[in-house]
């Protein structure tokens, strides 16, 4: 059948699928679909059971019922096909791998209707989109803050964005799925390798942040390893130091929350950082003046593995951080042999 037109489908339950509801029912049997857009599909009365129109997706089918579903052809998105550049690292019929670019907002929402990663992809894909959950549009099945760069798939038909919400939904626990992080700190954490397990929950005097809470909240674990300390090979206290972290579980704003409660908050980060801004008038010039022009947390999606839904293929992508935040990386890397202590220059240093 095309999935790009309106589908109709029938099917009889067998004996040893008596009982089981409705929506898992034609999810399983069909295979096309998540059990949440069948969901959909019955309260939307496009299924029939003996020609009877049911509206119930938790009905418990019974042997011998004759089931028939409508899926209708999917509608458009509402966010418009905008020509906004994609650096595409893999794509086919069901998928597509794309290293985001720091300021590019992956969802529309308020304050970005436009301008975003689904807009770009949009316009990318065309008709090649089969349609997620009934509309011609591209499943986001994890997203990256604005501001942090790197590794994002997105599925570009039904079966790719169950398959792949399951892998992330699992986060790697049982399959192959990874995603690490290169995150740039201030100071340098103790032990140089650790776990991070605080939950998580909206700041209850911000809510567009999120803050560790005591009891309560949402089960959230960071994995992270030193990968260099800046200055290397001293006995000195850090100044900073690059970390590789791997999330067990994918809260908004993660790394960045976990890392400031352990009192390394990433360099740039204007809502968990902000305090540590000032470390910057420690720096030699003209390290200080980029730390200071550096104004987004020094996050990068690095690295990217999972299980290609369709194929079973284990597919992995790995990014370098981009120019500003390879520069200021290599700005640290000087450190040593700089000097630590001077205020720097205020003369703005290029970027």
């Amino acid at each position: 059948m095309d999935v790009s037109g309106s589908d109709h489908e029938r099917l009889e339950v067998g004996p040893d699928e008596a009982g089981e509801r409705l929506d898992s029912f034609l999810a399983r049997r069909d295979g096309r679909f998540s059990r949440n857009r069948f969901k959909a599909l019955i309260k939307e009365s496009q299924v029939t059971v003996g020609g009877r129109t049911l509206v119930e997706p938790n009905y418990r089918v019974k042997s011998g019922d004759d089931i028939a579903f409508t899926v209708p052809e999917p509608q458009d998105a509402t966010p418009q096909p905008e020509a906004i550049g994609l650096n595409v690292v893999f794509e086919d019929a069901d998928l597509i791998v794309i290293d985001k670019p720091a300021g590019l907002v992956v969802h529309p929402a308020a304050g970005n209707w436009s301008g975003t990663l689904v807009n770009a992809l949009l316009h990318h894909c065309g008709d090649s989109l089969s349609g997620i959950g009934g509309v011609r549009r591209p499943g986001i099945v994890h997203r990256l803050d604005k501001e942090t760069s790197g590794l994002i798939v997105v599925a570009k038909s039904d079966p790719a964005h169950r398959g792949l919400a399951e892998q992330f939904a699992d986060h790697g626990r049982k399959g192959a799925m990874r995603r690490a992080y290169l995150a740039l700190v201030w100071g340098a954490p103790m032990p140089a390798r650790g776990v991070i397990d605080a939950p998580l929950e909206r700041d209850k005097n911000n809510r567009l942040k999120r803050a560790v809470v005591k009891s309560g909240g949402r089960v959230a674990v960071t994995r992270y390893e030193t990968v260099e300390r800046f200055p290397a090979g001293t006995t000195e206290p850090a100044i900073a130091a690059l970390l590789r972290c791997q999330l067990e579980t994918g809260r908004t704003h993660q790394i960045r929350v976990h890392l400031a409660h352990i009192g390394h908050p990433l360099i740039g980060d204007p809502v968990y950082g902000a305090g540590f801004l000032t470390k910057a008038e420690t720096l030699p010039a003209p390290l200080g003046n980029r730390v200071r022009k550096f104004r987004r947390q020094a996050l990068h999606a690095a690295m990217l593995r999972f299980e290609h839904p369709l194929t079973g293929e284990v597919l992995t992508f790995e990014s370098p951080p981009p120019a500003r935040m390879a520069g200021l990386i290599d700005g640290f890397r000087q450190i040593g042999g700089l000097g630590v202590g001077t205020k720097t220059s205020s003369k703005p240093a290029e970027c």
